[in-house]
């Protein structure tokens, strides 16, 4: 192989994903309380197997929610986005800085932060999604951030559903759902726009019906 060829198959491969510290000290810890007093059951793990990058979608029930779509996600960590009003306490802000949190503006265009998510996919990470942007307790994804769309459209990655069905409880089981892979190639190939990106949004609520039966029939 020529160097030519070589350097180019070089350029190809991804930078390695950031990694933090404290995520890898608080993933453990966060996996045995999920196996014990805070018992969780995970449905469709094997669909977290493939190779990064990707990007994780979860409806949002409680603050504890990035925690429970990590654990399962054990080689890699996942970058997750969260409004920027939760780092208005300086050591709060600290802490999820470290964890290597998006902070968004959901209120206005945040091209930083767009920057940010997709400077995660294309150094072969994995992105954290709650699209409904903040915590719902009536309905599923029926309400959703109009970025959502944009990101998984232009990212290029494989997009993958996880619905939580409710809160941790002590001693009670949770039941985590994690969906097929949603398609989004022929969404690209007619171009990254307002249509495609809500045809986008469409599939996403319907896997998320579709989870949602499946465990009311289980």
């Amino acid at each position: 192989m020529s160097e030519t060829v070589k350097k180019t198959a070089q350029d190809k491969k991804p930078a390695k994903a950031k990694k933090s510290w404290v995520y890898a000290v608080l993933r453990p810890v966060a996996s045995l309380l999920l196996h014990t007093f805070l018992p969780v059951k995970y449905h469709g793990l094997e669909r977290l197997q493939q190779t990064p990058p990707y990007i994780l979608i979860g409806n949002h029930t409680s603050m504890l929610d990035p925690v429970i779509m990590g654990v399962p996600v054990k080689k890699h960590q996942i970058t997750f986005i969260g409004k920027k009003e939760l780092c208005k306490n300086k050591l709060i802000a600290a802490f999820f800085k470290s964890m290597n949190m998006i902070p968004v503006d959901r209120h206005n265009t945040d091209m930083e932060a767009m920057r940010a998510c997709m400077r995660v996919t294309r150094e072969g990470g994995i992105l954290g999604i709650f699209p409904e942007g903040t915590r719902k307790h009536d309905g599923l994804m029926t309400e959703m951030e109009s970025g959502t769309g944009l990101i998984a459209l232009r990212s290029r990655v494989p997009v993958i559903p996880v619905y939580i069905t409710g809160k941790l409880a002590l001693f009670r089981r949770l039941h985590v759902y994690i969906g097929e892979e949603i398609p989004t190639a022929d969404l690209r190939e007619e171009g990254v726009n307002r249509e495609t990106c809500q045809q986008l949004m469409e599939r996403i609520t319907a896997a998320y019906a579709r989870m949602q039966e499946a465990h009311t029939n289980a």
